[in-house]
């Protein structure tokens, strides 16, 4: 389900967090479905319990998990995970991006092109 990077220079519960994020993102988990316990995949990682707590901890910080006190945590079904917070959030970290690109030259065309391709592929990495 997760491996972790142990060379990555994030620290672990960022890369649980990113590696459960995508699994979302991408359909694997589905709206409402249980996602492993705490120590389930505290376990099956061999890491602290504690690392897993901070990366659920931010994953329902962002509107992506909700836990029910006594069966676990789930995945948000969309509608609820909807979080203007969050997508303003990722829009200023993006007019970061763009604004290096084009700093960069990267053209206009080719930047269009490259989110069409994210668009037609669903999120899924591209090229």
């Amino acid at each position: 389900m997760i491996q972790l990077d142990l060379k990555d220079r994030r620290p672990l519960y960022e890369q649980i967090k990113e590696k459960l994020k995508l699994l979302i993102i991408k359909g694997v988990l589905k709206a409402d479905e249980k996602i492993p316990s705490v120590r389930e995949l505290a376990q099956y990682l061999t890491i602290n319990p504690n690392t897993i707590q901070k990366a659920y901890k931010d994953l329902e910080a962002e509107g992506l998990i909700y836990s029910v006190r006594g069966k676990g945590n789930f995945v948000m079904p969309l509608e609820h995970a909807i979080n203007p917070a969050r997508e303003e959030e990722l829009m200023k970290e993006l007019q970061k991006i763009i604004a290096e690109l084009i700093y960069m030259r990267v053209s206009r065309k080719k930047l269009s092109a490259f989110i069409d391709d994210i668009y037609e592929n669903k999120g899924d990495e591209v090229r």
